[in-house]
């Protein structure tokens, strides 16, 4: 790839809507970084990007942002399907590193072209799992993986408990067939955090879940929106370990959104995580602060510690900050500095997890991700 080295780096923008002016804020906290181009279809949604973006130019077409002199590297923060044609396009225009939004397509007629131009695309592709860079998330996560205070670990249970998917451009996040479903578009995150803790691959996963109480008030010329609004989703990994997700999109009340439960041999470490700051409460008083809870066995006696986030970064977005903290390290890769920590082939396992989550519900059977369309192994060679 060209390496920028400690030169400027500069990004070119492709969908600027609710995700990608999060983008835009945390890019702006980055030294030698800028935003060059942006293409966004709605007016609106351009009208707010370029003032979020200082020096940015409003683009016509995806080929004018790709084929731009002044773009180092992309971003594409379209709705979810068009992930996969807008990354086919970039891949005959000109081939740039890449920061792809989650989740990487919606579909596996789309999981297996992009397993082809993935294995041809000659520059970094980063699918952006910004809850892998949650701060508690990533404490949990280092927790785990040394094994101080759990052993090997045997459990993982995961508990969101969040709003109703927000209003976007078109309403496309109403429809399944515009998201890949609810267990792809909003819990691939999870599938990836799974794969992530535990060092392997599902072998077996099943989900019960329906829809039980969102959107079912609202009308579309196509229709009643059919995205699933609760779900449990059990998954087996080739390792023996088993991992749980409990998803409530209408449960907002709750202090935390997320909750992270691990626990093996000697201990459970938890880390608890709030939604967004926006959206609490103000006669509450100040946001609660993130915390990871560390509880051996023997001896017994949990310890509480806050992760508290860099309040710049938490003002930026929506994400605990970990939207700026993955634009560090994916720009370190674009200057040639660093690895791509969360590749394609994460991003298409996750994207197969959820779409086998979502037949798991459709029919009520557990489904094998050891062979058939679902199976993890047809990603090796990315």
């Amino acid at each position: 790839m060209n390496s920028t080295g400690n030169q400027a780096v500069r990004y070119g923008i492709i969908g600027c809507g609710m995700m990608g002016q999060e983008h835009l804020r945390n890019i702006a906290l980055l030294a030698q970084t800028s935003v060059t181009r942006i293409f966004e279809p709605d007016p609106h949604m351009t009208e707010l990007s370029l003032s979020l973006a200082s020096g940015a130019q409003p683009a016509s077409s995806l080929e004018d942002v790709v084929t731009s002199e002044d773009v180092d590297c992309l971003l594409i923060a379209s709705p979810n399907f068009r992930h996969a044609e807008q990354l086919n396009a970039i891949a005959k225009l000109r081939p740039l590193p890449l920061l792809l939004e989650k989740p990487a397509c919606t579909s596996l007629s789309e999981v297996q072209n992009l397993i082809q131009l993935g294995k041809r695309y000659p520059q970094p592709i980063w699918v952006a799992m910004e809850y892998r860079y949650m701060p508690p998330v990533a404490s949990l996560s280092a927790e785990v993986h040394n094994q101080l205070h759990t052993g090997p670990v045997k459990m993982i249970s995961i508990r969101e408990h969040r709003f109703p998917f927000l209003t976007k451009v078109g309403d496309w996040n109403r429809f399944n067939r515009y998201t890949g479903g609810t267990l792809v578009e909003k819990c691939c995150h999870f599938f990836d955090l799974m794969r992530h803790l535990t060092r392997s691959e599902p072998i077996r996963i099943y989900a019960s879940a329906s829809v039980a109480h969102n959107h079912l008030d609202e009308h579309y010329p196509e229709g009643t929106p059919d995205i699933l609004d609760h779900a449990y989703v059990v998954v087996d990994f080739q390792s023996g370990q088993r991992a749980m997700l409990e998803l409530c999109m209408f449960a907002e009340g709750s202090r935390y959104q997320e909750e992270i439960s691990v626990v093996g041999p000697t201990g459970k470490v938890e880390c608890f995580v709030p939604g967004p700051g926006r959206f609490w409460p103000e006669h509450l008083g100040a946001a609660p602060v993130p915390k990871v809870i560390i509880s051996p066995r023997n001896p017994k006696g949990p310890r509480e510690l806050e992760v508290p986030v860099d309040p710049v970064a938490l003002a930026a977005g929506d994400h605990n900050g970990s939207t700026f903290y993955q634009h560090q390290k994916f720009n370190a890769v674009v200057r040639g500095q660093g690895m791509v920590e969360v590749s394609l082939r994460d991003g298409l396992a996750a994207v197969l997890m959820g779409l086998a989550a979502q037949e798991s519900a459709q029919t009520g059977m557990s489904i094998d991700l050891t062979q058939g369309k679902y199976a993890w192994s047809q990603l090796d060679g990315l």
